[in-house]
């Protein structure tokens, strides 16, 4: 990929990359995603940790209940006491808020969400770390998991991990790279990854796709960004051809602000 390079006030030649990163280029913001699945199948699957099927998004925003496999991640807890949560609101804008968490006992977000984005863990007690799975989701919550499961912190990660995004109202997304990985190192199972995308209103179609052996990654650097929509859903899917394979996906965003007049 051909790298784009300025001169900083200090006369050095600067990735324009990095000055996205460092917040020098106004309007401009950086997006890295990452996710696993544990258990892949023989059909496309999303590649984040909470399922082995595909995403399900929220048909409309909504209020997230927030909880934990453990009683311990609590206010007063050994573990994880405060999340925090971030996605796109009703009209595709970016919100966050920190959740206190209270356990096993979900917990309402104050904001409603129509896509999740992530959580990390902010505060924890003497464990340092959330001592359960930790869960953003809606309906009936038993023993900590809710009916339907948004987002997921794994026990160890202190964060969400999805390799899917969407853009956010009012921006475009330019996607640069992407990252498949199996850790299934089994002679002679293939996997499949693909990056899809769905138009708000659309249907996923796919992007771009790779092949590799089980054991193996697979690196792809767009020598001309990939351009999407503003409330375009981006997530990276996997296949293998035996089920099990483990398989991980990154890929790097940078998006920009349609009018920077505003």
């Amino acid at each position: 990929m051909t790298t784009a390079y300025s001169i900083t006030q200090s006369g050095l030649f600067e990735p324009f990359e990095l000055q996205v990163a460092r917040g020098q280029i106004t309007w401009h913001e950086n997006q890295f995603q990452f996710g696993v699945n544990q258990n892949v199948g023989t059909t496309f699957c999303t590649i984040w940790n909470g399922s082995t099927a595909l995403y399900a998004y929220p048909a409309a925003a909504t209020v997230f209940k927030i909880s934990s496999s453990d009683a311990n991640d609590a206010s007063g807890g050994t573990g994880a006491r405060t999340v925090l949560v971030n996605g796109l609101d009703a009209d595709y804008n970016e919100i966050s808020e920190t959740v206190t968490l209270s356990g096993q006992t979900a917990v309402n977000t104050v904001n409603s969400y129509i896509r999740f984005h992530y959580m990390e863990v902010v505060t924890a007690g003497s464990g340092g770390t959330a001592a359960g799975t930790i869960y953003a989701g809606t309906g009936t919550v038993t023993a900590g998991v809710p009916a339907t499961v948004y987002g997921v912190i794994t026990i160890g990660y202190n964060a969400s991990t999805s390799a899917m995004w969407t853009v956010p109202a009012g921006y475009t997304a330019y996607l640069t790279s992407a990252t498949w990985t199996s850790s299934n190192t089994t002679a002679n199972i293939g996997v499949t990854g693909g990056i899809f995308s769905r138009v708000y209103g659309g249907v996923f179609t796919i992007e771009s796709t790779c092949k590799m052996l089980a054991g193996n990654s697979f690196d792809r650097h767009f020598d001309t960004a990939v351009a999407f929509l503003e409330k375009t859903d981006i997530e990276m899917r996997a296949a293998s051809s035996t089920a099990g394979s483990a398989v991980t996906g990154e890929f790097h965003i940078i998006y920009i602000k349609n009018d920077a007049s505003t």
